[in-house]
């Protein structure tokens, strides 16, 4: 498909408009050709997958980096971005997935830092307070400009991003992914922010891979696919099918596709777990559950709340200081004291939430990475050193049965992206065929192809009889999978539903409403 132009107002230019954008890292071309126009006053989205190019082209827009070739136009005028102080000059604010915050600087301080006003120190917080209490204000952004960002939650800090783009004046705002750390309920509040932006003339370019808050808040989104531009259409006149088939070159299962399941005997038994922090801070409190075999029970809950804990407690990578668990009817308690290889033996594999901190060695190649926790096993040893043939024909087999791409078992993890680096990880774990699987945020950073790959996978592990423990914060992702949800707030599990259990009741639980009062 052609790139299409939204029409413009004839009264204005765009607020926008960059023409004929190319950008190559060597032999790889991130950009080729592309065309992208935002009307003033508007709210456009930006969708790809991994490696598409977007976040490329908003680093070009932004000017982290420099483009090959190509036009970039702000309200009609050609200009030159060569860095990010520029395009602030230009009234270009960016609004990063992972913020740029210093956590023991206040507030007011974090929003004047690179523009404090001189000399005058003083006198420059004293206007600059009285500034951000107007834009705060204005734009329904309340937050205390005394506040330490260390002591704010994740969407006040949010909030703090946008008031720092603000501040500088921005007419334009980047924000990349900005829901990836918020509940429903914060991100139904940072819509309604974004909503009044654009009412008050401000141009928005939202990159997410969240097709349904695309349909809920753009007015025109534009398409990329393998470093190029596909469509820009009008939000009013698509679906999320359509955008995922633009996305990705096909058709593209959205909906979870599983049979009843038929629950077996218990093989994952949690009995009154607990887990305190270095300080004494209880983190998981009392927590007791099962997971039978065949079925997919899901932990929904904000980020923070203790599901992490648990999972590094049952996986062995974290201890427990009460409690324990049984895996196929061992037991494991403090006493025990397990560690991850014990566990492993034991019939248990884990995915942990983050794949580059403890999922993978990212300066490791594909091979090595297969092997990672498994390097003592007999399958891949000759005597006391290990079998390169074996791990090659398994890594092999990995790349193949989980769509690695590229599928090269000599490439170092940190050039995989980070959907396939996600599939190294899975492909590793699931191979072992375990009995229990322990699943932390599967599809983190993934795009939507990749994402229907998974879940699958998930499904099929589900259906051979195996039990799985599914944490994510992505609640569409722990209804459409599990067929129980468990809720967490505060450490404790505060109630139970079915996996048809509907959005609002869930959030009611998270926001810690008791399970029964949210029915």
């Amino acid at each position: 498909m052609t790139n299409s132009r939204i029409e413009q107002s004839t009264s204005h230019p765009p607020a926008i408009e960059l023409v004929g954008i190319n950008k190559s890292f060597g032999p790889v071309v991130a950009n080729k050709d592309i065309n992208l126009s935002a009307s003033r006053g508007s709210i456009h989205g930006v969708i790809g997958e991994n490696g598409a190019g977007k976040s490329t082209l908003m680093s070009i827009l932004y000017g982290f980096y420099h483009a090959d070739s190509g036009i970039i136009r702000v309200n009609g005028k050609d200009i030159v971005i060569p860095d990010s102080q520029a395009a602030i000059a230009a009234g270009i604010g960016m609004v990063h997935q992972h913020f740029m915050l210093v956590e023991n600087f206040t507030v007011l301080e974090n929003v004047v830092l690179g523009v404090e006003g001189g000399m005058m120190l003083a006198g420059g917080l004293a206007a600059a307070r009285e500034r951000l209490e107007y834009l705060a204000k204005e734009y329904a952004l309340d937050i205390d400009p005394d506040a330490l960002i260390s002591d704010l939650p994740v969407g006040l800090q949010q909030r703090v991003e946008i008031l720092k783009a603000l501040y500088r004046k921005a007419e334009i705002l980047i924000l990349d992914e900005p829901t990836g750390v918020l509940t429903p309920a914060e991100a139904d509040h940072l819509f309604r922010i974004l909503a009044q932006l654009r009412d008050q003339g401000k141009t928005i370019l939202l990159i997410t891979h969240k097709l349904r808050e695309i349909m809920a808040i753009t007015d025109e989104v534009s398409v990329m696919r393998r470093g190029e531009m596909v469509a820009t259409v009008k939000t009013s006149g698509t679906s999320v099918e359509a955008l995922a088939e633009l996305m990705v070159g096909r058709s593209v299962l959205l909906e979870v596709e599983k049979d009843n399941t038929k629950p077996g005997d218990i093989l994952l038994s949690v009995r009154n777990l607990s887990v305190r922090d270095e300080r004494g801070v209880t983190l998981v409190d009392d927590v007791s559950f099962e997971v039978r075999a065949g079925e997919i029970v899901g932990i929904a809950g904000v980020s923070g709340n203790g599901q992490s804990e648990l999972l590094e407690a049952l996986s062995g990578t974290r201890d427990m200081t009460a409690g324990g668990f049984e895996i196929n009817g061992k037991f494991f308690g403090v006493a025990e004291d397990p560690d991850a290889n014990v566990l492993r033996h034991n019939g248990l594999a884990y995915v942990p939430e983050d794949r580059h901190r403890m999922g993978l060695v990212t300066k490791f190649d594909a091979r090595e990475n297969i092997i990672l926790g498994y390097h003592d096993d007999p399958e891949y040893l000759n005597g006391p050193f290990i079998n390169y043939d074996a791990v090659l024909a398994q890594t092999e087999k990995a790349i193949d049965e989980f769509d690695v791409r590229p599928p090269n078992p000599h490439l170092n993890a940190a050039k995989f992206s980070g959907g396939n680096q996600q599939k190294l990880v899975l492909a590793r774990e699931i191979m072992r065929d375990p009995d229990v699987l322990l699943v932390g945020q599967p599809t983190r950073g993934v795009d939507i192809g990749a994402i229907e790959f998974i879940h699958k996978r998930l499904i099929q592990m589900r259906d051979e009889g195996k039990a799985v423990l599914l944490v994510s914060v992505e609640l569409d992702e722990v209804r459409s999978l599990s067929d129980r949800i468990l809720v967490m707030c505060g450490g404790k599990i505060i109630g139970e539903r079915d996996g048809n259990a509907n959005e609002q009741e869930i959030g009611l639980m998270m926001a810690g409403i008791d399970g029964e009062d949210a029915a």
